[in-house]
């Protein structure tokens, strides 16, 4: 049961890889310009606030809840960041007060949800609307802030150099083999079942490869966006995190069963609160990264589709709307889906209308593609 269940979740990643590749060449086929180095470089500056909103996402929807309001946080902390550094600040300082905010935000929501018994949906919906009022005071009657601050405007136009891309690679391919040998060996120690060693190696160098290919084509071009290295890097935090610790494993404890978990002695609380806390810092700094994209804090930032584009995401990358199931990576792939659909659309000159139309339709596909999933695995555990 251990290795059927083992080969799902693999199975689930292909799936996401193979579509993420149609896409890919069909947009190709349509306009040769879809994979040019110019084009790619653009598309990962494009999803680099919503894959960092993803990987937010995927610790909520892990724990069993959801969190609407990450747009709106993303508007208010940007709309702060931009107000402090106007009023004299410090980039660092601002960034930090920035950032502080939207953990204070995350403490209100989870104590409001923990407190009270609310779902979170409900409480997150209301603090959607809340907190898109907060940004519309901060930013005030002009509709936006300009920044002028070098360092902040740097972090979403600045590239790192090629020498330096080519080690953060081999550093990236060396940390690939490094989680993947760490996580068998304590799956072994656990007495759980693993893949064969060389289908663990072979999915390891192909993981490599692609990394590899990614920073030759990037640095045919201007380079790998530090952005870019910033989402990784976040990436990296969440998954130890999530992976190799005990708030992780409570996190994926209480998401599969909530009851189940309060009474192994989890304290579901207050692991609810961190998590709203930790996503709502996810969600600033998200904010501050949109906010050096466009060189300035608007009244629009983070509004539209964005929260729901993030929760998307981490669907269509494989994690569970049900809870107890995901990975971080999976946001990252999601948001690469996502993107490049858009991305894509905006190439052929498609209005945004076509542009929802699509992501609706590829979300509704993943969620049933779980929820069929999920019957079965409920159906194989019946009977063994």
């Amino acid at each position: 049961m251990t290795k059927s269940l083992l080969l799902g979740k693999s199975a689930g990643t292909r799936l996401v890889l193979v579509g993420l590749a149609l896409v890919w060449v069909l947009f190709q086929l349509l306009n040769p310009n879809f994979l040019s180095p110019r084009n790619l470089s653009n598309l990962l500056l494009q999803i680099a606030v919503l894959g960092t909103l993803a990987i937010g996402m995927v610790i909520v929807l892990v724990l069993g809840e959801i969190d609407l309001s990450v747009g709106a946080i993303a508007g208010v902390s940007a709309g702060l960041l931009a107000l402090l550094i106007t009023h004299g600040l410090p980039w660092w300082l601002a960034i930090l007060a920035a950032l502080v905010a939207g953990g204070l935000i995350g403490l209100v929501h989870g104590s409001i949800i923990t407190a009270f018994g609310i779902p979170s949906f409900i409480v997150t919906l209301a603090g959607l609307l809340v907190w898109q009022g907060v940004q519309l005071q901060l930013v005030g009657d002009q509709g936006q802030i300009p920044i002028r601050d070098d360092v902040i405007r740097g972090i979403a136009s600045t590239y790192v150099p090629t020498a330096l891309g080519w080690v953060i690679a081999v550093v990236a391919v060396a940390a690939i083999f490094a989680v993947r040998m760490l996580r068998r060996g304590r799956r072994e120690r656990s007495g759980l079942a693993v893949p064969p060693a060389s289908a663990e190696l072979l999915s390891a160098g192909f993981a490599g490869l692609v990394v590899l290919a990614v920073c030759w084509v990037l640095n045919s071009y201007f380079g790998i966006p530090w952005v870019f290295v910033l989402v990784l890097t976040l990436l990296l935090v969440c998954s130890v995190a999530m992976e190799a610790t005990s708030f992780g494993r409570h996190i994926y404890a209480i998401g599969g069963s909530r009851e189940a978990a309060r009474r192994a002695g989890i304290a579901v609380r207050t692991r609810t609160i961190t998590v709203f806390v930790v996503i709502s810092v996810i969600a600033a700094l998200a904010g501050i990264i949109e906010a050096s994209r466009q060189f300035s804090a608007s009244n629009s930032l983070g509004g539209g589709t964005l929260q729901l584009n993030a929760i998307a995401a981490a669907v269509i990358g494989g994690t569970s709307m049900f809870g107890g199931r995901g990975r971080i990576y999976q946001a990252l792939l999601g948001a690469l889906v996502v993107g490049s659909v858009q991305n894509g659309l905006d190439l052929l000159g498609q209005p945004a209308a076509i542009k929802n139309i699509a992501t609706g339709v590829i979300l509704v596909t993943a969620v049933a593609v779980d929820a069929v999933g999920r019957r079965r695995r409920l159906a194989r555990g019946a009977a063994e």
